[in-house]
């Protein structure tokens, strides 16, 4: 934390945090076995206090636990109420998501107001907080938090009728970097690559994202059906949603390079190791965009727009007016999307 958010004092080799609230002196410390709790309105008396404790636990001295304290935003820290908010994520998201809100939290969140009473948090030191990611260059970084934080202080808000820091907080506007499909030379550019390493599993891999549109996360659950279709389930579904399933037809395109591919490996493949390749073929690309490219051929050879919705497992696109409830309705035959697969035919 911040100096400027802390006091502290030293005895010994023990570093202790204490506060100033509301003229009175308060310190704990809950380390190393130790569970103490002073406070006086005197700096000194509140140390001498502390001091004896250690002493009378060194010595086996049994401490008088502190009486059972109201919980109010002024008695609870924001680690103990921030790890209240993820145990309720846990049983809400995904297993990544959560990994993802812990890292989150762990590493910018706790070392900086962990140790502080919710009550004591405010809107000048979150915003300085969240402006530290923008000035340096971080801002999608520094939108999370602030969604991570909304979320936090939501709930603490309703729990101890406190009004939330939150409520004036301002991002400048950010806006992502949006990937772009690959041209058709650095298409060709990347089979051939893959052409020259048959044996690699990356790029197998590679092959299958390119032809087929799947996220990265979506590899492991591919297979194969009737020699004519990939399957994978859709990894963009909240907890809770049944699993659906992609069926994907073999393109024109895609049979070409068929004998270039092995499944098996293309299944196995760390998504480290198809990061690392296509950042070394393509310094300005990142894996991602080779589903962009997969919908971007789709589109160029005139399929339908629905479709390849369904091929590449959006739920919304701007450019189709349908609604969800027609699509829903809509049970295309399967004669009729083999068709539409055989439009993706290009030259490279």
């Amino acid at each position: 934390m911040p100096q400027k958010y802390r006091h502290i004092f030293a005895y010994n080799s023990e570093i202790v945090t204490y506060r100033i609230h509301k003229g009175v002196y308060e310190a704990r410390y809950r380390r190393n076995g130790f569970n103490i709790e002073v406070c006086s309105v005197s700096f000194e008396v509140m140390k001498q206090k502390f001091i004896q404790k250690l002493h009378d636990h060194a010595k086996g001295i049994p401490t008088k636990q502190p009486r059972q304290r109201r919980r109010t935003a002024q008695t609870v820290t924001f680690s103990e109420y921030g790890e209240e908010w993820l145990k309720i994520k846990e049983q809400t998201t995904k297993p990544s998501t959560f990994k993802e809100y812990v890292r989150s939290f762990n590493v910018n969140l706790k070392p900086i107001f962990g140790d502080m009473f919710l009550a004591d948090i405010d809107r000048a030191m979150i915003q300085d907080f969240l402006f530290g990611f923008v000035n340096e260059g971080k801002g999608r970084t520094a939108e999370k938090l602030k969604l991570q934080l909304n979320c936090i202080f939501d709930m603490a808000t309703e729990d101890f009728q406190i009004p939330s820091p939150m409520r004036k907080i301002v991002l400048p506007h950010f806006e992502s970097k949006k990937g772009s499909a690959f041209t058709k030379e650095e298409e060709k550019k990347l089979v051939e690559y893959c052409r020259s390493k048959t044996d690699s599993a990356t790029s197998s891999a590679l092959l299958v994202l390119l032809y087929f549109g799947l996220r990265q996360s979506e590899l492991a659950s591919l297979r194969i059906v009737d020699g004519k279709y990939l399957v994978c389930d859709t990894s963009k579904e909240r907890m809770g949603k049944n699993v659906v399933e992609r069926k994907i037809p073999f393109t024109p395109a895609f049979k070409r390079v068929l004998p270039l591919v092995d499944f098996d490996k293309a299944r196995d493949t760390n998504p480290r190791a198809i990061a690392s390749q296509v950042k070394r073929l393509f310094p300005n690309h990142h894996p991602h965009e080779l589903r962009y490219t997969y919908i971007t051929r789709c589109k160029e050879c005139g399929v339908n727009p629905e479709v390849v919705m369904l091929w590449d497992g959006h739920e919304q696109e701007a450019g189709v007016v349908t609604s969800r409830v027609d699509r829903g309705y809509t049970d295309y035959s399967e004669a009729y999307l083999l068709s539409e697969a055989e439009k993706v035919n290009y030259e490279i």
